[in-house]
Parts: structure tokens; sequence; C-alpha cells
């Protein structure tokens, strides 16, 4: 049987391989958590802007939509008010930052964190490329935010915690950093199930957020442990080209093998995830 891959060596492939990816993007490519020659868990602007409930998307550059790397829409799920300040957890390209400095408006402020500098210079091109005074990018990991205790009035995040080794350690953070009263939003690949032991070894599986999906249950208590209520997990199945596509970051082997199973398809979906910190 094999052994899960060390958290020691999990972090740094993952930042090596999203660092890859910005650093080899073009407007004439896309990219992807699943691949450097895919775009997000779609493969077309079309399935990206499917994503989101808010038309806002398709109304940003290429430059920012060709580096989104989400499975959903926390921006939506969030429920932004004017004059909130948001914190997108694993903000990459920035798509998520700008949405949210849309609807918070300019007395509203958006900080995103990030623990890959050729995302965060991606991203502060695109800063400047669209003028969001609003938005600030900051390096750092989700498990250590660089941001002060009970300043940040939502959380966001788009199909980056399941990249985390220690995901219990990102709750507490996101815990600590949002006021009382405060509302977690996320979107993430969850799993019904547990998955096979060489799938959750592979380091490649985890770039391509599929090892590091939680259990459903599993995610809902590692919340609900560090402090959460009005835990809500939501699935919204992927379509099956998008598993496909993300499941191409596998080994060969090993992906022939995990893709003859049709119970995958329903097993790793995308989930809706809201939870909120007491007052």
């Amino acid at each position: 049987m094999s052994t899960p891959a060390p958290s020691e060596d999990i972090r740094p492939y993952v930042r090596e391989h999203y660092g890859q990816i910005a650093e080899s993007f073009t407007t004439d490519s896309a990219s992807s958590c699943c691949s450097p020659t895919t775009s997000s868990c779609c493969d077309s602007e079309s399935q990206l802007i499917q994503l989101y409930e808010t038309p806002d998307a398709a109304q940003l550059p290429s430059e920012v939509t060709g580096l989104s790397l989400g499975c959903g829409d926390p921006v939506t799920l969030a429920e932004l008010q004017p004059g909130q300040t948001v914190l997108d957890l694993g903000s990459g390209g920035g798509i998520d930052c700008f949405l949210a400095a849309r609807q918070v408006g300019p007395t509203g402020r958006v900080i995103g964190v990030d623990m890959t500098p050729a995302m965060l210079e991606k991203a502060r091109l695109n800063k400047a490329k669209l003028n969001a005074e609003n938005v600030e990018f900051r390096l750092g990991e989700i498990e250590h935010l660089p941001v002060a205790d009970a300043s940040v009035d939502v959380i966001i995040s788009n199909c980056v915690i399941n990249l985390s080794p220690d995901k219990p350690q990102v709750m507490r953070e996101a815990y600590r950093v949002l006021k009382p009263g405060g509302r977690l939003a996320v979107s993430d690949m969850v799993t019904d199930g547990l998955l096979p032991e060489d799938v959750k070894s592979s380091l490649s599986a985890w770039a391509g957020c599929v090892a590091g999906a939680p259990d459903r249950q599993e995610y809902i208590r590692i919340i609900q442990e560090a402090g959460f209520t009005d835990v809500q997990l939501i699935p919204t199945y992927l379509p099956q080209e998008m598993v496909d596509e993300a499941l191409e970051s596998l080994d060969e082997g090993l992906r022939s093998r995990v893709t003859a199973d049709e119970n995958l398809y329903r097993a790793v979906f995308s989930a809706r995830i809201t939870a909120r910190k007491p007052k």
C-alpha cells in the first residue's frame, strides 16, 4: 500500500506547479489547477463563465480569466455588501478578488493571499491593468495568514483549501482573522468517501485538486472544530469532461486505473461551503 505524500513535500510541489503555470501563461494559452495546457477545471472561456453567476466575470480581460483556476463561484456565494473587507485564500491571478472588489465598492477592501511569487506578480499586473485600487495582494501561506486578528468580514476561496496538507490549521487561521459574525464562503473540491491510497499519495494528484480533496463529512468536522457554526456543504457535480481534465494531472498508469471507475464522477465534486464565526 502506498504511503501518503509527506506534508513537507506537498507544499513545495504545489508551489512549483502553480509557479510554472503563472510563468508560462500567455493570453494565447490557457492554464489550470489541472495542467499548464487547460483552463482551470474548465477547458474554455465559455466553461469558465458558466461557473460564475455574475455577468462581471465575462467582462474581465483574458489576462485575468485565463489564469482562473477555480471550480465554482465563491463571490456570489458570499453575498458581499458595500464597504466589507474580503480575504481571498489562494488568490492566484486575482479573478475572485477583482469580482469581489466590484461588489464591496470603493469603501470596501479586498486582500488576496497566495504563496506563489509568480502568481502574485501576475495578479499585481492585473490589478494595475484594471486600476483596482481597493485590492491588494500579499505573499503568504493560507496556514499562516499575513492578516490581523478579527479584521475581515468575509473569507472566500476557490479550489485552494483542498491543496493544503493541514486543513485544520487553515480553518483555525480563517477563524482567527474573521470578525465576530464574519462569514466563510468557499468553493472547493470534496469527495463522497475516501480516495484510493495511491491517488492520495500522488504529488501530481495533489497539484491537480484530486488527492487533497477531503471527504465531505471530514470537511464539515474540520470547520466545526475550528469554532464555526451554521456550516453548510452543498454539492455541485461537475460535467464529466471537467473531471476528466482534472485527472489529466495523474501519472499515466494511475490515471488509467482510476478513470475506469465510473463512480469517480460522483465521488469527487465541487461544493459550495458556507459557515459563520459566532458573534
